[in-house]
């Protein structure tokens, strides 16, 4: 008897219903990066070096380590590893600071038509300031690199979260003001009950967008901030040496890290948010 294209191998391993569930998922993004790689290495030059020279370069021992090797420690040189760490200490430091005071001040903006009409335009205006530009005044104003990179990172990702969750306690339907208002719920029951889960679905679209605005900002932060550990430091001091192989490399992983915080934050909020409110 002929077996069919669904049928079991002798292990027992059905792998159509493998390329079904994970097949189409993963061999897309892997063929987008093989055909990006090749487009990169066409278009490499002396100054900005291909794949190919950026993995060798990795392999190769520079003053005794090689950078493909991101847990080394040698002196004050430290690999990606501890680069990437210390600015993510610093993200989550800020971005938790910036979730608390974004979350409460957009509870009580949205929640308060006369505190959204006064404090609104302040918050619009603010929000479209660069994160550069706010460096130097932190600087001015804390006198320390390590506070004054923790503010950038707040003062960035601050605004998303606040407007998101002021507009999301802006949208609860009245009917469900009107069943607090019949039941006689007090203010703690009303608020997790009610408005909290009703305002949940903005609060984390401000919490994934702003989770990729920190992540931005340190970056930034640090390259302009001198003597700092971390990926955006690394940057800087490998483009003063010329070492664009190293810059590249860097880049990737603040890419992958990127992707990697703003996937964790969506899974959270998938955990926690009821489908029907998605």
């Amino acid at each position: 008897m002929t077996t069919s294209i669904n049928s079991r191998n002798s292990s027992g391993i059905n792998f159509s219903e493998i390329w079904q569930k994970y097949g189409t998922v993963i061999v897309p993004p892997i063929v987008a990066v093989i055909i990006f790689c090749v487009i990169w290495q066409i278009f490499s030059s002396d100054s900005f070096p291909g794949p190919v020279k950026v993995l060798q370069e990795s392999f190769t021992e520079r003053d005794g380590v090689r950078l493909i090797d991101p847990f080394f420690i040698k002196g004050n040189n430290r690999g990606l590893f501890w680069q990437v760490f210390a600015s993510l200490q610093r993200v989550a430091i800020g971005y938790s600071l910036a979730a608390i005071v974004g979350i409460t001040l957009g509870i009580i903006t949205g929640a308060s038509p006369i505190m959204h009409r006064a404090m609104d335009p302040l918050f619009q205006f603010l929000r479209t300031v660069p994160p550069l530009a706010w460096v130097p005044i932190s600087l001015a104003a804390l006198r320390q690199n390590e506070p004054a990179a923790l503010f950038v990172i707040f003062i960035t990702a601050v605004w998303p979260i606040l407007i998101n969750t002021s507009v999301g306690v802006q949208q609860i339907p009245q009917d469900y003001n009107n069943v607090a208002k019949v039941l006689r719920l007090s203010r703690p029951k009303y608020f997790f009950k009610i408005l909290l889960p009703a305002a949940l679905p903005y609060i984390f679209t401000g919490l994934r967008i702003s989770v990729g605005l920190s992540w931005l900002a340190i970056i930034a932060a640090e390259i302009v901030m001198s003597g700092v550990t971390g990926i955006g430091f690394f940057i800087w001091d490998s483009y003063q040496n010329n070492y664009i192989a190293e810059i590249i490399l860097a880049l990737i992983y603040i890419g992958a890290i990127g992707l990697i915080l703003d996937r964790l934050v969506a899974y959270i909020g998938r955990l926690i948010v009821p489908d029907e409110q998605r």
